[in-house]
């Protein structure tokens, strides 16, 4: 060792770091083992290879291997041609999205050996979109080879000047860089973060304003997208081609210099050409070759000097701003301005070691901590980009609002990918945080993996505003957000922005679809008599509306089905029966509701916080057709003792023939008030089609009640409802049909029976007026005791449709209040069809509530309870609104991306 001057200084220089070790580990700045090797082999990657930061720690692996390894077999190839060509073309395909192309590859052999029988519309479009992205880039690739060759074939190496053929690429670079900083500076809200931008939109409450200033902004992107990935790549390798380094043999520092140079090209053309161009500039102004600079370096050593300068300056300047900006903070608070006086006044004595503390956190890439946020510095140990271990989305909450950023990703990944091609988020680098603001929704995003057209990001929801400070936070972030998009019309022109210095730089806004939260207090709307008299009248209607569009719906789907399975054959209509073989209740059960749901129905309850949804049993499928036609018909076709000592049947014939005329009720003799719906026949041979399925027939309300109550039904509404039906489209002529249906008595007494026993189950024994304690809990699935509420729960779908029809007459209420009386029954139709169209009406907790976010309905209706407002029911309305409508906004945290800030 004492022969070899290098390893005697390196002893020397091991012998003081040994003694700080102790003192680095007590202070945390000794990374674990595997922190620093992941560091290490970034670091090496993206400066010596020139790479990227993965975005996993298998891709960092493996992408350090293969770039290592090209490095490696440049330097034993022979030739000068094959080297530049070795190096341009690994250096592009390097870049790509190797892991995605391989991926979509292997999808396409699979489908293909499995078959294209079964092939799906989006995947065949995304695989289309993909080979045409294929297509281009071995374009791309044999443009560069072939520019590349030529080059450096027939063009002449000489020494560089101000006429040389490099030397004129390099004035072509300058004003590529120039040009590429303007188009960029053009699509944000603040030039240099400063003075407002004249081309950015004032106001984007004008949203067609907005949105037609944004296009020529857009189109503007377009401009520079074309710029940075066709034009400058090849100027770049036009001037690394000429240099004449590459003309001789080559050697370990070409080999490294050039291929991290051609990588970079593809890898970060932003970074590439400012490198280039400072190269390029410091040949022009010191041409001599007596310099160290140009004696005893190649271009590509000083490119990778180059590099490792400019990130780390731009490291040092973003932790020294964020020093001061701790430091100002601590000292303008006043509730810290007590205890962090002491602080600050020996951070400004001894600011010198303050420096040496952020110098040696820039020398090693690794945040800069504040002690318990105070202006205490410390360094933090080395670690790669990506902050957080494991795979993207492992350590995620779900909770109930998970499902509103899972409907917004898709949408808000669409829109950044043309914000980050136009240059709306400043210079993408791996590591950089954005933050999205929208409404109590905030979103953190960031890039992760960066390479030729393509970014991997990762995009966190973050919890919704829960806590005084939570609140505090968004409302910083929206004084920001206001100052920079909400400008009036008085305003100058470039006005120097209010927060200059913030941790918060607002880059763009971004059109995005999304739910927005509206939440209004009911009160005089719920609670006026009026309202609720109208309530119950409303209400006959609309499950009269329902339980006709359900039947008519039902039957077209039967009658489908049955020409399907018979192929053209005669068959028989057969009424299909929800199920076929229905279960039977003992008397102690009939009639009775168990203890919880009388508790829960108690005067002391009408407002509880903890409302208990009982809603029965499990709702069923929706439609189940009959296999066979042996159904026994209770009262009439088939007879069975109780003692099971004799049985009679019937045949096929006479059944199908019972089935064809109505439908008996049940009629066990219990109660002799029961009523009772004798065996009738249609007088309409196609009301049929619209008949209720049999179980939802039987009885189970006195005759006196049903007598009393059948002044409800609306006979009007019944016939207007039944000739607007569109469907028996296999009828020749509908109109006829549907008029005689309308006259057909049997089939509206069947009506009549089901809608007001679904009525008196929802209302209960009272038939007064509902309080809006009745109403928040029928809304929720806790019906009141009746007569007919265990006949109603033993309906699963009969139980869920007066359920809707409830829901529905009371967003009807709403409507009715806040926009004005319906006036027809037209009008009443078409509240309803959108009601059915465009509406989710039930419950947040719902699992088909989230069905309906994931689906995009456009609106969303629930009606909860605040027990912080006595009395007082609240009505939720989410809205998903049209791209041009809503907008998130898109936010870049600076100044460093491993500040630690709380």
């Amino acid at each position: 060792m004492v022969n070899i001057p290098a390893l005697e200084q390196m002893s020397q220089i091991l012998h003081v770091l040994f003694i700080f070790l102790p003192f680095l580990w007590a202070l945390g700045t000794l990374p674990p083992p595997d922190a620093l090797f992941l560091w290490a082999m970034e670091q090496v990657l993206e400066f010596g290879l020139g790479g990227s930061s993965m975005s996993t720690h298998l891709r960092l692996l493996m992408m350090f291997i293969v770039s290592a390894g090209t490095a490696v077999t440049s330097y034993f190839i022979p030739n000068t041609l094959g080297v530049v060509l070795f190096m341009t073309g690994l250096g592009f395909l390097l870049s790509l999205n190797l892991s995605e192309m391989g991926f979509v590859f292997k999808h396409s052999v699979t489908r293909h050996r499995v078959g294209t029988k079964s092939k799906a519309l989006p995947s065949g479009s995304k695989k289309q979109f993909t080979w045409k992205e294929c297509l281009f880039y071995i374009v791309v690739l044999v443009l560069a080879l072939l520019e590349t060759s030529l080059l450096h074939h027939f063009a002449g190496f000489s020494q560089i000047s101000k006429n040389s053929p490099q030397a004129i690429v390099g004035y072509v670079l300058m004003i590529l860089l120039t040009l590429l900083w303007l188009l960029r500076e053009i699509q944000s809200v603040y030039i240099f973060g400063i003075f407002r931008n004249p081309f950015y939109p004032k106001d984007v409450q004008a949203v067609t304003l907005f949105l037609e200033k944004q296009t020529r902004l857009l189109k503007i992107g377009v401009v520079r997208r074309i710029l940075l990935n066709l034009v400058s790549p090849f100027a770049m390798i036009a001037f690394l081609s000429l240099d004449n380094s590459l003309q001789g043999l080559h050697s370990v520092s070409v080999s490294i210099g050039f291929t991290r140079a051609f990588r970079m090209v593809w890898q970060n053309t932003e970074n590439a050409l400012l490198e280039t161009v400072i190269v390029s500039a410091g040949h022009l102004l010191i041409p001599s070759t007596d310099i160290w600079w140009n004696r005893s370096l190649d271009t590509g050593i000083r490119l990778l000097l180059v590099g490792i300068m400019r990130d780390r300056l731009i490291q040092f300047i973003s932790k020294l701003q964020f020093a001061v900006t701790v430091l100002l903070a601590s000292w303008t608070e006043k509730k810290r301005r007590k205890s962090t006086t002491t602080l600050c006044i020996l951070n400004i004595v001894f600011s010198p070691f303050v420096l040496v503390f952020i110098v040696f956190s820039t020398l090693l890439s690794s945040p800069l901590l504040p002690l318990f946020t105070l202006p205490l510095f410390l360094v933090g140990f080395p670690r790669p980009s990506q902050s957080w271990p494991g795979v993207v989305g492992t350590a995620a909450c779900v909770c109930a609002d998970t499902v509103y950023y899972y409907q917004m990703v898709p949408n808000l990944t669409v829109a950044l990918q043309s914000a980050m091609a136009a240059g709306s988020l400043g210079l993408l680098l791996p590591g950089s945080h954005y933050l999205g603001r929208f409404q109590d929704r905030l979103i953190w995003i960031m890039i992760l993996e960066h390479g030729y057209t393509y970014c991997c990001i990762n995009i966190k929801g973050l919890e919704l505003q829960e806590t005084s400070c939570h609140t505090a936070e968004a409302r910083k972030v929206d004084e920001v957000f206001e100052g920079a998009f909400e400008q009036e019309e008085y305003t100058r022109v470039c006005s120097i922005s209010e927060h200059f210095g913030n941790v918060l730089t607002p880059c763009t806004i971004l059109p995005v679809k999304l739910y927005s939260d509206a939440r209004n207090v009911l009160s005089g709307i719920i609670d006026s008599h009026d309202n609720l008299k109208e309530f119950k009248g409303d209400l006959v209607k609309v499950l009269v509306w329902i339980l006709v569009r359900y039947c008519s719906r039902r039957s077209s789907m039967q009658e489908n089905v049955h020409k399907i399975e018979n192929k053209g054959k005669a068959s028989l209509i057969i009424l299909p029966d929800l199920n076929t073989s229905p279960q039977t209740q003992s008397p102690e059960d009939t009639g009775s509701l168990n203890s919880e749901t009388l508790d829960d129905w108690s005067d002391d309850n009408v407002f509880d916080d903890e409302t208990t949804i009982k809603t029965g049993k499990e709702e069923k499928d929706q439609l189940k057709v009959l296999q066979g036609i042996n159904v026994p018909i209770p009262g009439s076709v088939v007879s069975q003792r109780v003692d099971d000592h004799s049985t009679g049947t019937v045949p096929e014939n006479s059944l199908y023939k019972a089935v064809i005329l109505g439908y008996p009720a049940i009629d066990k003799g219990k109660h002799e008030d029961m009523v009772f719906i004798p065996l009738k026949e249609f007088s309409c041979p196609h009301s049929h089609l619209l008949s209720l399925p049999e179980e939802w027939t039987s009885n189970c309300l006195p005759n006196s009640k049903m007598k009393e109550m059948s002044s409800l039904f609306p006979e009007d509404w019944y016939q207007f409802v039944l000739r607007q039906l569109e469907c028996f489209h296999s009828e020749e002529n509908v109109p006829n049909v549907l008029e005689e249906i309308a006259k057909d008595r049997v089939l509206k007494d069947f009506y009549v029976h089901a809608v007001l026993t679904c009525y008196f189950s929802l209302f209960g024994v009272d038939n007064m007026v509902p309080s809006p304690g009745h109403i928040l809990r029928v809304y929720s699935g806790v019906l009141p005791w009746s007569l007919a509420l265990d006949w109603l729960t033993e309906k699963p779908e009969l139980f869920q449709i007066a359920l809707k029809a409830f829901r529905y007459t009371l967003k009807l209420m709403i409507d009715k209040a806040s926009l004005g009386p319906i006036e027809d029954f037209k009008e009443l139709t078409d509240c309803l069809e959108e009601y059915e169209r465009d509406w989710y009406i039930g419950l947040v907790s719902d699992e088909k509530w989230k069905e309906a976010v994931l689906q995009e309905k456009p609106c969303l209706f629930s009606l909860g309870y605040d027990p912080n407002m006595p009395f007082k029911v609240l009505e939720m309305v989410l809205m998903a609104t049209a791209n041009e409508e809503t907008f998130i906004q898109e936010n870049q945290l600076k100044p460093n991306k491993n500040s630690v800030r709380q």
